[in-house]
């Protein structure tokens, strides 16, 4: 693999492949990512700009991280471990958990699932302590399985 500053522009790594087709990346400075594929013996090469998630879905799909994304979910599945799938899933707190802790309502004992993050007002914890109170307007990230999901919107956040 080259690896190349390109002054004012970004970093470009490029790779040639036994059969002479070549792949460069180049993260431009602007946050945006460019990828170029010019196959052995053409003239031109294929061209297209990702912003930073499209590449990371890319690039999860080239590491074997296959990701199937719903509206506010994610099913991550991994080539090593063919049982595992991970669900992520996003949701809005709701009026009826407004005011209780994370350690009252009892996610992780009651459904499985585990809040993973929180979003408030444009700021977001990772991994939120068990003391944290919900306020209206919270995001929280949930992570397993997809019926624990499915429990936990019914039972703790009332959803369907």
């Amino acid at each position: 693999m080259r690896i190349s500053k390109l002054p004012e522009i970004g970093t470009k790594y490029e790779i040639e492949s036994p059969k002479g087709d070549k792949v460069a990346v180049i993260f431009l400075t602007t946050g945006e990512i460019e990828l170029y594929v010019l196959e052995a013996g053409a003239d031109k090469p294929s061209v297209t700009r990702l912003t930073s998630e499209e590449a990371r879905r890319v690039g999860s799909v080239l590491t074997g991280a296959l990701l199937t994304i719903a509206p506010e979910d994610v099913e991550v599945s991994f080539s090593e471990i063919s049982d595992l799938r991970i669900n992520i899933h996003v949701c809005q707190v709701t009026k009826g958990v407004v005011g209780k802790s994370i350690e009252e309502l009892a996610f992780r004992k009651k459904t499985g699932v585990t809040i993973i993050a929180l979003s408030r007002r444009g700021r977001s914890v990772i991994s939120p302590p068990p003391e944290t109170v919900f306020e209206e307007g919270d995001l929280i990230v949930l992570i397993g399985e997809s019926e624990q999901i499915k429990v936990c919107a019914r039972d703790i956040l009332g959803k369907g």
